[in-house]
């Protein structure tokens, strides 16, 4: 999928970076975006060296995310990730986005699903 959407909101969950035992790593985050009446919360992911696009944001920042959307089926279940793959800061300061005039890195080609499923056991049959 060619397409890459934007997001404008503010940070209100940064979750720490998870590392699975085959080298495979991801975080998540929660950004408030404005929707009338009802406010909604849209979770994110960052994959592999993208995770240090958050070392600079916090609690209560406005960003604008750039991020792709990625489905795949397991176990004849549906799943939908938002891969963010830029992140800036929408006040006006350069939270994870790259310096003004460089380019930007384009998003990734296809979605990296290596991570070690056995890594974090669970109740249920879902990999993640």
């Amino acid at each position: 999928m060619a397409n890459s959407f934007e997001l404008t909101g503010t940070l209100k969950v940064l979750e720490d970076t998870q590392t699975f035992a085959s080298g495979f790593a991801k975080r998540e985050f929660v950004i408030e975006v404005p929707d009338g009446k009802y406010p909604q919360l849209i979770k994110f992911e960052v994959l592999k060296e993208k995770i240090s696009l958050l070392d600079s944001v916090s609690i209560e920042d406005d960003l604008k995310v750039t991020f792709d959307v990625r489905g795949r089926e397991y176990n004849g279940k549906y799943f939908v990730n938002l891969n963010a793959w830029k992140v800036e800061s929408s006040g006006g300061g350069q939270g994870g986005s790259p310096a003004p005039g460089a380019p930007a890195d384009p998003p990734p080609s296809s979605f990296d699903n290596s991570f070690d499923n056995e890594a974090e056991p669970s109740d249920d049959d879902i990999p993640f």
